[in-house]
């Protein structure tokens, strides 16, 4: 399926990059289902590899070296190179829309290098490509929140079993039982016995499962197309799953710095703040959730009010008019979703799209007063819903979106599955000791 999916786009995409990751990543896709289908021992391992080798760094390598890329790739570069400039990303009069940034100042933090190396050595300007470090920022992200799910499931580790005590069977004259009484009170005592659970019922997945798992994750199309081709929207992805494992995991300051460095980025990343909070409110109190949501917020404001002083005109007609339909230069995400479709029929369209809008989130924002999510997987299903209900309904937009919240559901249940191996034998051993009763005690 991901190699019809990726040879789709040398027949059908307009943009180059996209052709050239098709081609790259079918051949990949294929070869990796031929070694699938050699029923080798380490055929699901290697089609691994292969797959990412076809779809990810045979793509980025031979678009970074060509300079093939999304524009929104140079409009990030570009940001970097402003701010060091001029100390805000933004131009006070675009001429073009490949001028407009669209996006909060910390987005340029990624084009820093590129800002670094751009007057130097001709090779080295290939490490300022904003692409590899928008990458490295998901990876890391990702590496991050699966050290935090699974220090928390080491560290629920089953208990020892304490050691039963002598017992000895006691006769109404006060001596030791015979023999056959003890036959007899051992045989009692077997049927009250738990059987004990086989050590292979435990574990949920073989060892390194979960470190292929999430390999093959990288090497989806839902990952490797835009990690290849843009990239710009992976860190965002990758410090909102960081926020959700820390939330779930009782750090609410912890999760807040990681919101606010997702909310400095893009607006979109915003609703990600209700969803956050709820989710510490019901694991770790109302005070968690407070002090979560209050470093969320307090550093983003520190980060885009910079740029908010130094050019408040720019910032808001580029960061929220432009998006929504409402800049001087029209925007090029225009899928025909049902916002966009919305705001093609004028402005009465805009203004029912922005009421869906707004009304989706109103949905959304109950959902979470009325039931809180428990747990990490609950947590990113409400805001993938909440996600896809912005992108869906916003009077601009585009297919691409959609892999943000498909990604964060995805990646929940795959992070949370092994932290479930250790609670569970706790639970197993525990039952069986206590379900052993002692019928008469005594001291060695």
């Amino acid at each position: 399926m991901a190699a019809v999916w990726a040879a789709a786009f040398p027949v059908v995409s307009s943009l180059g990059p996209h052709r050239v990751w098709g081609a790259s990543a079918c051949v990949g896709y294929l070869c990796a289902a031929v070694a699938v289908l050699s029923r080798r021992s380490l055929g699901r391992a290697v089609s691994v590899w292969i797959a990412g080798i076809g779809a990810v760094l045979v793509p980025l390598v031979v678009l970074v070296l060509t300079g093939g890329a999304q524009s929104e790739v140079g409009v990030v570069e570009r940001a970097g190179l402003l701010t060091v400039r001029q100390g805000t990303p933004y131009l006070a009069d675009p001429q073009a829309v490949v001028e407009v940034t669209p996006y909060l100042p910390g987005m340029a933090l990624f084009g820093l290098p590129g800002a670094v190396v751009a007057d130097g050595w001709e090779p080295l300007r290939y490490l300022g490509d904003a692409r590899l470090w928008c990458a490295a920022a998901f990876l890391g992200c990702l590496w991050a929140a699966g050290r935090v799910l699974g220090a928390r499931a080491c560290s629920q580790s089953p208990a020892r079993r304490p050691r039963r005590p002598a017992r000895t069977l006691a006769t109404p004259g006060g001596n030791p039982s015979t023999s056959s009484t003890r036959a007899s009170a051992r045989r009692a005592e077997s049927t009250h016995r738990t059987p004990r659970t086989p050590h292979r019922t435990l574990r949920t997945r073989p060892r390194g499962t979960g470190q292929l798992v999430g390999a093959a994750l990288i090497a989806s199309p839902v990952v490797a197309l835009p990690l290849a081709v843009s990239g710009v929207d992976l860190p965002l992805t990758g410090l909102l799953c960081l926020a959700l494992a820390l939330a779930a995991r009782h750090r609410p300051v912890a999760a807040g710095l990681a919101l606010a460095l997702a909310c400095s980025l893009k607006w979109t990343a915003w609703p990600a703040l209700a969803v956050v909070a709820a989710l510490l409110a019901h694991r770790s109190g109302l005070g968690a959730a407070v002090r979560g949501t209050g470093v969320a917020v307090a550093g983003t404001v520190l980060a885009v009010l910079p740029s908010a002083l130094l050019a408040p005109g720019p910032l808001v007609e580029q960061v929220f008019a432009f998006p929504t339909g409402r800049g001087e230069w029209e925007t090029p995400a225009a899928s025909p979703l049902p916002g966009r479709l919305l705001a093609d029929l004028g402005p009465f369209g805009w203004y029912a799209a922005m009421t869906l809008l707004a009304a989706g989130g109103v949905a959304v924002a109950v959902s979470l007063w009325v039931r809180p999510p428990a747990g990490l997987v609950p947590a990113a299903d409400r805001l993938a819903v909440g996600l896809c209900t912005a992108f869906l309904l916003a009077p601009a937009g585009r297919f691409g979106y959609l892999a943000l919240p498909v990604l964060l559901s995805v990646w929940a249940r795959l992070a949370e599955a092994p932290s479930r191996v250790a609670p569970a034998r706790s639970r197993v051993v525990a039952a069986g000791s206590a379900a052993r009763p002692v019928l008469v005690g005594g001291d060695r």
